[in-house]
């Protein structure tokens, strides 16, 4: 049996070796697919690492946002779009305070988003964001300052925090603790100024390095009509995540009048709203692959059934010397899994080497796990016998009378 195995691949190699462009063309086929499939599986694996990196300090998080009815695609569209959400949302700055009102809440804190233009006396920006909030935001949220700290009840009302890039282009320093910022009228103070953060995803959907932050009802009373796109909640007992949960749900919905638009979320339910945008792109990206690696896979088809036409008369010979249906038949299944096979190889190869191109423009490093590579060769193992089983079944249906008459 071993000595029959060892015959078959010999026979294999020997073929592919005698067509090595045909065959290169065919892997080739192959390896584009599977690198899809790599570079999808890599994007999601990051992406995953990503979510439980920023829920690893989070487990003990609540966090309740504006629902909707709409479809997955449309939601997470809407998600990303700051100005969808506060049009749908219901949510109050009064509601963080009902909240921490809570026996097992420590902490509650809203978070709104808004664009306005800030100056100093040198730059202008036209289209800053400002993130208000509460001091319980900091305690929910440990943010690390390269200087300054974090706003305070006593210094809230015209104090304000600033991102390290635009604290950078604004002032033209990392250190802009005393210098004063202006926007609608008011000057306002820094007195903290944020580390730079690489990581710019996390679960708030805010860029922490061009932000700034201040007291949610000063913004309130500047701009007017503020509306909330987030509540955080920090609860004394992760073993009463789920109780507080319910009890969170209930207590705005009573608040509301019985108007349920909200979700209340924890654990791995509250990551990055993009999360859902990216895992459909990913989804929509996986059919593409998927056609990509059954088009591979009928050219490998394609190319055994020119093999096949091209050795009848070897065929022939082989049946009248002694082979039987099923030695053909393995013959070329060999074959096409061999092809399959190095395909697989080469887009695995392939689709890191575009995964570490992305890498290098997004915050998404390389994931590679055994599980990916395995799932890659069981898919090429298949693609191999699903395509190649025809050729080698029409290979050892020749007659062998007829195969030795055939002349290329």
């Amino acid at each position: 049996m071993n000595m029959l195995i060892r015959t078959h691949l010999r026979l294999a190699r020997t073929s592919i070796k005698e067509n090595r462009t045909r065959s290169f063309l065919t892997c080739l086929g192959i390896a584009i697919g599977i690198a899809s499939i790599i570079l999808i599986l890599s994007l999601t694996g990051s992406i995953s690492n990503l979510i439980r990196g920023e829920l690893g300090d989070s487990q003990d998080l609540i966090v309740v946002r504006p629902s909707t009815s709409k479809d997955g695609l449309t939601s997470a569209i809407e998600e990303l779009t700051s100005a969808n959400s506060f049009e749908r949302s219901n949510l109050k700055v009064e509601d963080a305070s009902t909240i921490a009102e809570l026996e097992q809440v420590t902490a509650a804190a809203p978070i709104a988003l808004s664009t306005v233009t800030v100056s100093n006396e040198d730059n202008v920006v036209a289209s800053a964001t400002i993130l208000g909030t509460t001091t319980d935001f900091f305690t929910i949220n440990p943010l690390t300052f390269r200087y300054g700290g974090a706003l305070t009840e006593k210094n809230k009302d015209n104090t304000i925090v600033i991102g390290h890039t635009l604290s950078l282009y604004l002032f033209n320093t990392s250190n802009p603790v005393g210098r004063t910022l202006t926007f609608h009228g008011q000057r306002f103070l820094v007195v903290g100024a944020l580390e730079e953060i690489n990581d710019t995803i996390n679960f708030n959907n805010i860029d922490y390095n061009n932000i700034i932050m201040m007291d949610i009802n000063v913004l309130n009373n500047l701009i007017g009509s503020l509306q909330v796109q987030q509540i955080n909640a920090k609860v004394a007992s992760t073993s009463e995540l789920e109780a507080t949960a319910e009890a969170i749900r209930n207590t705005i919905t009573e608040a509301h009048s019985g108007d349920t638009n909200f979700t209340v979320a924890y654990g791995e339910a509250i990551a990055h709203p993009a999360s859902s945008l990216l895992n459909v792109i990913s989804g929509m990206l996986a059919v593409v692959a998927g056609v990509s690696l059954i088009v591979g896979g009928i050219g490998v088809m394609n190319i055994m059934l020119v093999s096949v036409a091209e050795r009848t008369h070897e065929i022939g010979i082989r049946k009248a010397v002694g082979a039987s249906s099923r030695n053909i038949l393995m013959q070329f299944m060999f074959e096409a899994l061999i092809l399959s096979i190095l395909g697989g190889i080469m887009g695995i190869i392939l689709g890191y080497i575009f995964a570490l191109l992305v890498s290098a423009i997004t915050p998404f490093a390389p994931f590679i796990s055994l599980q990916i590579i395995l799932t890659v060769f069981l898919t090429t193992f298949v693609v191999g016998i699903v395509f190649g089983i025809y050729p080698a079944v029409k290979a050892a249906a020749k007659n062998p009378i007829e195969s030795l008459k055939h002349y290329r």
